[in-house]
């Protein structure tokens, strides 16, 4: 488990991160979500030791980290870090050799994250002539050639299409399946959500939520439902323990108290419903995560 405690940095007068602490547990994929200037870049950049901080510390496992256990790390910076003029393949087993790794070995993981990403037909290619989006998943490459132990992306869906989204998605899924914490971060939340077992929302240099996806819906939303009818649903508002959110003809969506009694509140909504006729759809609804960011930030 990677974890990050009560963290803060200045630059000058400046507090760009203030008592920052999240963890991002072993074989979880952790989404890492906030405005522009919020302070991910920041935090990332000290959890790799690229910049130090003036307070608080970074553990893996319990045991704080040296540059020893950082060489063990990937890292994608959101910024293009690669050579424009060398060839993909041969820049990546080069990246994989300065991680000491043999030239047998840098040469098979290169061989098999470029089949895996995509781009084994590019390899003798410069990163130059790729489109940005594949020059993205060569720098995917580049952050997993040595199967790190911690794996810390920067904005990693940035300017791919849909399909090379599911082929990063895939590939990150897999690393994160084998044990290493994965901690990314982005603007696009229907691919965090999509993604992430857990979240972390900064805005401002604080964590203003932490958490699994679903404690984050269940914290910062109350229970709420949709019913719809072969009738009129305004009956729906005459019910005790049921708020009425919005009403439209046959449909209707409700929220109810937590805990038991606002449960028993929208069993009563289905089995009015069902008493009187045919219902189309009954459903739970649950926050998305731009609803979650927009509640947590304001």
């Amino acid at each position: 488990m990677l974890e990050i405690d009560d963290i803060s940095r200045s630059f000058g007068s400046r507090r760009v991160l203030d008592g920052v602490s999240f963890t991002v547990g072993a074989g979880r994929m952790t989404g890492f979500v906030g405005g522009n200037g919020a302070g991910k870049t920041t935090t990332m950049r000290i959890i790799l030791g690229v910049l130090s901080s003036d307070s608080g510390t970074v553990t893996l496992d319990g045991t704080r980290l040296t540059p020893a256990d950082r060489a063990l790390f990937g890292y994608m910076p959101e910024e293009r870090g690669l050579y424009p003029k060398m060839k993909i393949a041969e820049q990546i087993v080069y990246l994989g050799r300065l991680h000491g790794m043999t030239p047998q070995a840098a040469k098979r993981s290169t061989d098999d994250l470029l089949e895996r990403l995509g781009l084994g037909e590019r390899a003798n290619e410069t990163v130059e002539s790729l489109s940005l989006g594949n020059q993205q998943r060569a720098q995917i490459a580049a952050a997993l050639v040595h199967d790190p132990e911690v794996l810390v992306l920067d904005e990693p869906f940035s300017g791919l299409d849909p399909m090379a989204v599911e082929t990063v998605q895939a590939v990150l899924t897999e690393h994160a399946a084998g044990g290493a914490p994965v901690l990314f971060s982005s603007h696009q939340l229907d691919i965090v959500e999509r993604l992430c077992d857990d979240l972390v929302v900064i805005a401002g240099g604080t964590i203003r939520a932490s958490g699994s996806r679903e404690s984050l819906r269940a914290e910062h939303s109350e229970p709420r439902y949709e019913i719809e009818l072969a009738s009129d649903a305004g009956w729906v508002r005459e019910l005790s323990g049921v708020r009425v959110v919005e009403l439209d003809g046959n449909y209707a969506q409700f929220e109810v108290d937590r805990g038991d009694e606002g449960l028993a509140a929208a069993q009563a909504v289905l089995s009015r419903a069902l008493a009187a006729g045919p219902v189309a759809r009954f459903t739970p609804l649950h926050p998305t995560l731009a609803q979650i960011f927009k509640e947590v930030v304001k």
